[in-house]
């Protein structure tokens, strides 16, 4: 039978009225059904993945890429924890907010619903599958998920665990859908959907997403490349802005908050640099020095003008020495993806600064950028984090996938 990706998303539309109505105690054991089959089916999943994994080699995926795309039993508890955590989350849909009296005596508030049907665009990274359906049901919505090629057994085999949960639970299956077919025409078509997908998410690389945001004739979030900097101010102290390094840097290199670009102030260059050139040769980090800074490292080659715009989800880094504070604000302005950026400094004055001048969606003082994480902050699982400054911005958990609509509450009122 051929795939038809219309019928798909009217079948998703007809869900997502049902998933609407859902009581909060019904979608949370809907949600521990799910993490419960993943957990149950491990072995089964992996056998799945490991068909990906064998693939991606031979066709050369990066190193990075394989990562994204590995699962292992930890991997895969991981993802049934993340699931659990969504659980106790509060569910924001029918909440009401901002209840205010009129002079007419109407009462008029606010209250969150569902934003219907979203669709997720992604690539190599198929926990994506999981946390995107848990949070999409949590909050109400029925989702459709086209994951990458390199990803489809490992997609396929999760979905097929979360559909077996939701028949469990008399929940129409079709709130779930994953794509089965990766042929870029089925994607085409899907974003011309408008009539029964409220949303696209694209979550991937920089290509992905731009040709996402060109061709949709339905409302994009866009998650843009994550160009993480640190700034090691001049009243840093040393160790901790070597500790941040190290973790934002080498921890993970193929995830979006990895450090990118590390900027350093004239000020303490010659004391930190020394340091970073011992770490790099020690870790295997591939410098990209300015020309004020390359004098102070063994092996690194000369940084040009596309490096400070370079996501390398590698062990990478471009480095620049930054005359000033209001310098490095500079080069933010001009170079940062809005994504995440790290001061490391003691100066309190001067890191509150930093907040409040830079603009990323996620800014942070003494922290590592591995914390830009919607688990991390708070949120649960995220279903991506957004670079666009409309609707949600930074890490999307549960209420950014909801809006608001107004409620009147009169007795009898008219305008005269």
């Amino acid at each position: 039978m051929t795939f038809s990706i219309a019928k798909m998303a009217k079948d998703a539309r007809k869900a997502s009225h049902s998933v609407a109505n859902l009581s909060t105690a019904k979608k949370d054991a809907a949600l521990k059904a799910m993490a419960d089959k993943l957990i149950e089916r491990t072995e089964f999943i992996i056998e799945e993945n490991e068909r990906d994994l064998a693939a991606g080699r031979e066709n050369g995926l990066t190193d990075a890429m394989i990562d994204r795309l590995r699962l292992t039993p930890h991997r895969i508890q991981e993802l049934a924890n993340a699931l659990i955590e969504v659980i106790n989350l509060t569910d924001p849909v029918g909440s009401i907010s901002d209840m205010k009296v009129r002079p007419n005596g109407m009462r008029v508030g606010r209250m969150r619903i569902p934003l219907g049907v979203i669709a997720m665009i992604y690539e190599a990274r198929p926990n994506v599958t999981a946390e995107a359906a848990a949070l999409c049901l949590k909050s109400g919505n029925a989702v459709i998920l086209r994951g990458g090629k390199e990803a489809l057994h490992s997609n396929l085999v999760i979905a097929e665990c979360l559909h077996e949960a939701l028949l469990e639970q008399n929940i129409d299956p079709n709130a779930i859908s994953v794509v089965p077919d990766p042929d870029r025409a089925v994607m085409n078509e899907l974003m011309t959907l408008s009539e029964d997908i409220d949303l696209i998410i694209p979550r991937g690389g920089e290509g992905l997403i731009r040709f996402v945001t060109e061709n949709s004739r339905i409302p994009v979030i866009q998650h843009f490349k994550g160009v993480c900097h640190l700034y090691v101010d001049q009243f840093a102290d040393l160790q901790v802005a070597m500790n941040l390094l190290i973790n934002g840097k080498t921890q993970r290199t193929g995830v979006c908050n990895a450090l990118e670009t590390l900027l350093v102030d004239a000020q303490v260059a010659a004391e930190f640099l020394p340091a970073v050139n011992q770490m790099a040769l020690e870790k295997g980090v591939k410098i990209h020095a300015c020309e004020n800074s390359i004098s102070y490292f063994e092996q690194a080659v000369p940084a040009t003008e596309a490096d400070w715009e370079a996501e390398y989800l590698a062990l990478e880094i471009a480095v620049k020495v930054v005359n000033s504070f209001d310098d490095a604000i500079s080069h933010l302005e001009q170079y940062s993806s809005g994504h995440t950026e790290v001061i490391c400094s003691q100066d309190y004055s001067r890191a509150n600064e930093f907040i409040r001048r830079v603009n990323s969606a996620v800014v942070m003082v003494n922290a590592s950028s591995r914390f830009s994480d919607g688990g991390q902050l708070g949120l649960g699982a995220e279903i991506g984090i957004s670079t666009s400054k409309l609707h949600a911005y930074g890490p999307m958990g549960l209420e950014s996938l909801t809006t608001q609509k107004f409620i009147v509450m009169g007795d009898g009122q008219v305008r005269s």
